[in-house]
């Protein structure tokens, strides 16, 4: 149990599941929204999906189920005590006491402990709330309204891993100590050699991770609970036969002994007697879980495969699409297809699959009209406040995502005893790169609707100039069709359309200057909806598409963020070097100004590297140069580059560097002179800002910067800050969280020649995104800087 994605140990993982074949999961309190994304742009909801499912890809590598609580990661926080001003305790405690009493675990495991050696607030909770769902999980007077649903559970202990990680070591030798990362002959490699292909699919966060061989000792601390003197497990029962049921160790130690590896259907017989004696139980929810965990094994052994596929990707409730359904065994006994239930339609089949023949029976199915859009069910529904997801139903908590609620339900008999197979209706494509895909069938309106761009400009005294695309996904004649766009309830525009003929459209608007006037806002939220036949359409798709990833979406109102006042910017041309995954270059193209992107070409050219100034005639044609976050840590040719970046500047060139960490670096030294970064941060996003120098020119020229361009900031103000510089660099702000000492590093500025550098790990790539004016109207002083 820890706080985020990542933060789990895998290699106790992989040993738990693989080496001491113990049911094993991990409780993630969050899906790790608040973190960066080194893929692409997606932040926030979008990058806690993206992050879910490289979970998931990465349990389905080691074999741990994946479960999570409600809470929304809101970045970094320094202490417990700023966590819970976030989060409630008693919700985030009831969601880990309700996937205890569903899960049954014997053991809890919290990664971190609940003091400062945690490192993070996040990971100090985890252990607070790991410690009160203990005591409380047994008790029936806790949560009784969960007991509709699942029994009271206790646990044995909890347990801490303590650990070695930089320089603090929490480990000692008086603690329980455990031999993990054996080899496995079966699996061809060592148990941490798994773990580091399992946890080098968190590549949203860039950790790849070495597949280590040989083995290692894991620590553990007592926290709660029976002390364990000799293994994880005294204590537990772990045979059938101390529950009474010594037959169902030896039927199982028979099957064991004399599996066949080249022919797994010879066990059938004894596994379907097994069952017979599991389904036996008198204990429910005992006897539940064993069920489906024998009856997985039964079905490999058979090598039964199903699938219930189509080829489109999307579907419209109400439409009607052929699908395929894939059968096959491989058993020398047969499997028999009893029925089909095709969602509404049941059809009789009673016919035996013959060994390794694949049938296929096709089927128009039509999805049901009331069915539900395909989306996360934690983004379903607004959250509840800034750090607590929504869901619509309390059953639904802990799961990474729910169950396909659309699924062919397949009437299987193997032997004398009968089975129900579901199988989700699917897309299936033959990629030329990657082979088969097979992804399951996404559910989408009849109508979508989104702006072209994520958020405009208008400048004072202009009109404002939108475009909004319609995609149309059904079939269907839609009539007396209107498009809205409102503020605020009020309709600033439209288009009537008196019919669709089936293909996308966009709508060109106008909105005049007259209408924006009265607005005083300097951020409006446009909402768009398209009326037709007594039905309101006004979702957009978030579509997230990664190679390690299935295709991933979730929808949001069709809104569009316009920013409007006095945001000047005298730059017209930027080149930019990538960092981490960054809108900034987007925003400044919608901003007017145009981007670069800059590779090797751009900084070596024809010209004649040695001749010392053939890179400034280069990049001289660029009013600024800036460095995405993390560019340091992402871009490998950054060491080439930066000799030139610097004459650049030192001849009358503008330097923005954004935010780097001390991670897995390029280049030991930043700017022309020295800093150094550390892990200093401001985690209030509305701490107090003050000026150190009012009237320096990148807080006056050409946005008049005061106290109100720091509000509305969201997550943080920054994060990195250096902790000490060189005497040529003067800070230009004074922050810092609640009862800490004052930071000055969140922006350094120095003159190198006839040029500018500014260094700033102020949280650019979260404030431009979500259209905070005053963080534009800051950043555009910097850039504007050789300008002054």
């Amino acid at each position: 149990m820890a706080a985020h994605p990542d933060d789990e140990n895998t290699g106790l993982l992989s040993w738990l599941i693989n080496d001491q074949n113990v049911e094993t999961g991990y409780l993630s309190l969050t899906r790790g929204d608040g973190g960066q994304n080194l893929l692409g742009t997606e932040q926030g909801a979008a990058l806690g999906l993206i992050r879910t499912h490289e979970l998931l890809e990465a349990r389905k590598l080691d074999g741990a189920q994946q479960f999570f609580t409600r809470a929304i990661d809101f970045g970094f926080s320094k202490n417990t005590t700023d966590t819970f001003k976030q989060w409630n305790a008693d919700s985030i405690t009831a969601d880990v006491v309700w996937v205890i009493r569903k899960f049954r675990p014997d053991v809890i495991i919290c990664r971190f402990p609940p003091t400062a050696a945690a490192g993070h607030g996040q990971h100090a909770a985890s252990a607070v709330v790991a410690e009160k769902a203990f005591k409380l999980a047994g008790d029936k007077t806790a949560f009784p309204d969960q007991l509709k649903y699942v029994n009271v559970w206790q646990p044995k202990r909890v347990l801490w891993n303590t650990f070695r990680f930089g320089g603090v070591n929490t480990t000692a030798e008086n603690q329980l100590k455990v031999t993990v990362g054996q080899y496995d002959a079966q699996l061809g490699m060592g148990y941490g050699e798994l773990a580091g292909l399992s946890r080098s699919l968190h590549k949203s966060q860039g950790a790849g991770t070495q597949s280590v061989a040989g083995i290692r000792t894991e620590y553990f601390a007592h926290v709660l609970g029976e002390p364990a003197k000799a293994t994880l497990f005294d204590g537990v029962v772990k045979t059938w036969t101390a529950k009474g049921n010594a037959d169902i160790d030896q039927s199982l130690d028979k099957i064991i002994s004399t599996f066949n590896f080249n022919n797994p259907d010879l066990s059938l017989p004894a596994l379907l007697a097994l069952r017979k004696k599991v389904m036996a139980l008198q204990d429910a929810d005992l006897k539940r879980d064993k069920i489906k965990s024998l009856d997985n094994i039964i079905l490999s052994c058979a090598g039964f495969m199903g699938e219930a596929v189509t080829n489109q990707a999307e579907a419209v409730a109400g439409d009607h699409y052929n699908f395929r359904l894939n059968l096959i065994s491989r058993a020398e006994n047969p499997v028999v297809l009893e029925d089909v239930k095709w969602l509404s339609q049941s059809e009789s089949f009673n016919r035996k699959l013959s060994k390794d023949s694949l049938i296929t029976i096709q089927h128009d199915i039509q999805i049901p009209a009331d069915a539900a859009l395909t989306e996360p069910y934690w983004l379903a529904k607004s959250p509840t406040n800034a750090a607590t997801f929504s869901v619509p139903n309390d059953t639904l908590i802990g799961l990474p995502e729910a169950e396909s609620p659309l699924n062919v339900l397949l009437g299987l008999k193997i032997g004398s005893e009968k089975f129900q197979v579901k199988l989700p209706l699917s897309f299936k494509k033959l990629d030329p790169v990657r082979g088969d895909v097979v992804e399951g069938l996404r559910i989408v309106p009849a109508l979508e609707l989104k702006f072209t761009q994520p958020l405009y400009w208008v400048k004072e005294n202009e009109d404002l100039h939108l475009n909004l695309n319609v995609k149309v996904n059904s079939s269907k004649k839609f009539s007396n069709g209107k498009v809205n766009l409102m503020y605020n309830g009020e309709r600033l525009g439209g288009t009537d359309l008196s019919s669709l003929n089936g293909k996308d459209f966009t709508v060109d608007y106008v909105i005049p200057k007259s209408k924006l006037a009265p607005i005083n806002s300097s951020r409006l939220q446009l909402d768009a909806n398209f009326v037709a036949d007594g039905v309101t359409y006004n979702k957009k798709q978030i579509l997230i598409q990664y190679p390690h990833l299935p295709s991933l979406q979730y929808f949001a109102p069709a809104t569009v963020i316009i920013m409007k006042g006095d945001i000047q910017a005298k730059v017209k041309k930027v080149g930019y070097i990538e960092g981490a995954g960054d809108f900034i270059p987007e925003f400044l193209r919608i901003a007017g100004i145009q981007v670069d992107v800059l590779k090797d070409e751009d900084f070596y050219g024809n010209l004649d590297e040695s001749a010392g100034n053939g890179s400034q005639n280069k990049l001289s044609q660029y009013d600024a140069i800036v460095l995405g976050v993390r560019a340091n840590n992402t871009e490998k040719k950054l060491g080439r580059w930066m000799p030139f970046l610097w004459s650049y500047v030192k001849a009358g060139g503008n330097l923005v560097m954004q935010y780097n960490t001390n991670q897995d670096t390029t280049v030991d030294k930043l700017g022309m002179y020295s800093f150094s970064i550390a892990n200093k941060r401001v985690t209030e996003e509305n701490a107090a800002v003050t000026f150190l120098n009012p009237n320096h020119k990148l807080l006056n020229f050409p946005n008049k910067i005061t106290a109100d361009d720091f509000k509305g900031w969201v997550q943080e103000r920054g994060a990195y800050f250096p902790a000490q510089w060189d005497a040529a660099y003067e800070p230009l702000f004074e922050m810092h969280d609640t009862g800490e000492e004052p930071l000055q590093g969140s922006t350094l500025y120095a003159k190198y020649g006839k040029g500018n550098f500014v260094y700033t790990p102020l949280a650019f790539f979260r404030q431009l995104p979500a259209g905070n004016v005053g963080a534009a109207r800051l950043f555009f002083n910097f850039l504007s800087a050789q300008k002054n």
